[in-house]
């Protein structure tokens, strides 16, 4: 298929719209007939043309694809449109912790994530699979074999990330949760509390999802 480089823009930016998840250059070359380097040049110009002030959207590179979002700048607009439609996804306080143990100490397996938190978190683990941020990686070579678990490409979208080697800080962590999940997303504020930094987290880690200076009970839910 011969394409001018407008025709070959103007069609990644209708695929790249029409998609769910995030669309990869083979997908892309496969669908049009076109050479990989030629896609990743015309998705670089397209990503430099939504980059003005007059666009309220941009393609963003997540989880191995490219993507459609709206502009940081848009994002109270957007998510007051989006919460007059549905409730946002809430997360309490121990499954946003939980989730931090398992986003930057992934693979990781339940007895492992119990330890860190210092309280029974299956019930966390549970509904964060059931709300599609977490979900399993096999089994671990041990005693038992325990499932490992491990973040999601959901979780990827969600939080506009990558892989998880873009993971931030703690801090920034928390902060992109409160606006990737809702500003009422189950968080308050006084509840935030620092978490002492998992061994091997990496420097993206530091304070990063270890136990909570609090004790929670053992049924807590999400």
């Amino acid at each position: 298929m011969t394409m001018t480089p407008s025709e070959l823009k103007a069609a990644l930016e209708a695929i790249v719209y029409a998609a769910d998840e995030p669309v990869t250059p083979d997908q892309m070359a496969r669908a049009l007939g076109v050479e990989k380097a030629e896609i990743r040049g015309a998705l670089e110009e397209l990503m430099a043309a939504c980059q003005g002030d007059e666009r309220g959207i941009e393609i963003r590179k997540v989880a191995g694809g490219y993507k459609l979002y709206t502009k940081a700048q848009h994002h109270d607009v957007v998510r007051r449109y989006i919460k007059s439609l549905r409730p946002p996804l809430r997360l309490t306080i121990p499954a946003l912790e939980t989730l931090a143990v398992i986003a930057y100490k992934q693979p990781v397996t339940l007895p492992e994530i119990n330890e860190i938190r210092g309280v029974n978190c299956a019930g966390v683990v549970q509904t964060l699979m059931e709300r599609r941020l977490v979900t399993t990686a096999g089994r671990k070579a041990v005693m038992g074999r325990p499932i490992l678990y491990r973040t999601s490409k959901d979780f990827l979208m969600r939080f506009g990330l990558n892989d998880v080697d873009e993971l931030p800080s703690l801090k920034e962590f928390e902060e992109l949760a409160r606006a990737a999940l809702g500003a009422d997303a189950g968080l308050d504020q006084a509840e935030i509390v620092e978490m002492p930094a998992v061994e091997g987290a990496g420097e993206s880690g530091e304070a990063a999802a270890g136990a909570a200076g609090k004790k929670d009970s053992a049924t807590e839910g999400s």
